[in-house]
């Protein structure tokens, strides 16, 4: 495999997390159908989309919700509560075999990851589980967040993907809305952090809450896609979909991956010092540029080709 950087982690290692489905542990009707929506993750959801008073009860039901929203081998994972007292409990509720990662919201500084995964690392060996089962998403959501993304996304080899959370990053900033290009900077920020530590950036411009206006939604996903960005999280099943083709690689662009894949080794194996191909020079990055198009798409047949 080509790199044109040895800090970068081979991006074999990491999860296909095209689109990420948001589902309130608590909502029946939601959950049922969690399953037929074709995301790549469902994140279930013990923060936002489930009430205070409901949180206790949300904790009982994350194995039974994650049994049933994998049915059609989506990943599992399931967002968690920030103050402190509230995560102990969500991270007791849903370390199990059928989670495969904890989304942490409104992470501030490294120790705040590193305090969390001594807990869940306990929770593993106790449970029986293979240590190092339970990955981890981060959710940059303050401007202290931010201000730490870099040490935040280098603090566990747990850490599979960070995103910065629009809403909330975007409340805590004084602006009135995420739209447009209006975070773009920020998400930027956040995507150099992810890839210097050689984990997944997830996001895209505008907002979440955006399911209406699925042109204007599209528009800020491939604008996500063209950037370097790997998938993106939404709260509507019909912006799955729109997801899952944006992080797709067309076939003309497999095709001409596989093209230079084939020429660089072959020049390589005849001893040659220059590689053209369709009439250019081309070298290390722009092989390993390929390379990813191309486990992409291994990644997307290993998971029933869903989207592609």
């Amino acid at each position: 495999m080509v790199t044109s950087n040895n800090n970068i982690q081979d991006s074999k290692a990491l999860p296909l997390w095209r689109s990420m489905l948001y589902v309130p542990a608590t909502s029946e009707k939601f959950v049922e159908k969690a399953h037929e929506r074709d995301a790549d993750a469902i994140k279930i959801d013990l923060e936002d989309a489930v009430a205070p008073q409901e949180k206790p009860r949300a904790r009982t039901l994350v194995r039974d919700v994650a049994k049933l929203v994998s049915r059609n081998g989506a990943d599992v994972l399931v967002r968690i509560n920030r103050p402190a007292a509230m995560a102990v409990k969500d991270i007791e509720a849903s370390v199990w075999p059928e989670v495969g990662g904890l989304v942490l919201p409104k992470v501030d500084a490294a120790e705040h990851v590193e305090f969390l995964c001594e807990m869940i690392e306990e929770l593993e060996v106790e449970r029986g589980m293979t240590p190092g089962h339970t990955k981890l998403m981060i959710l940059i959501e303050t401007p202290r967040g931010y201000a730490n993304a870099r040490a935040i996304a280098k603090s566990s080899r747990r850490l599979a993907a960070i995103c910065l959370g629009q809403e909330d990053f975007s409340a805590e900033m004084g602006m009135v809305e995420p739209e447009g290009m209006a975070l773009l900077s920020y998400y930027q920020g956040v995507q150099v952090a992810a890839r210097e530590a050689g984990v997944m950036p997830i996001g895209y411009p505008g907002s979440i809450a955006e399911f209406t206006n699925l042109d204007l939604f599209r528009e800020n996903v491939m604008m996500a896609r063209r950037l370097g960005f790997d998938g993106g999280a939404c709260i509507h099943p019909r912006q799955v979909p729109i997801l899952n083709e944006a992080f797709t690689p067309s076939s003309a662009e497999i095709a001409r991956a596989e093209g230079m894949v084939a020429a660089y080794d072959a020049a390589m194996a005849a001893g040659d010092g220059a590689v053209a191909f369709e009439g250019k020079m081309i070298d290390v990055p722009v092989v390993a540029r390929a390379e990813r198009i191309l486990s992409i798409r291994d990644k997307i047949v290993a998971k029933g080709s869903r989207g592609g």
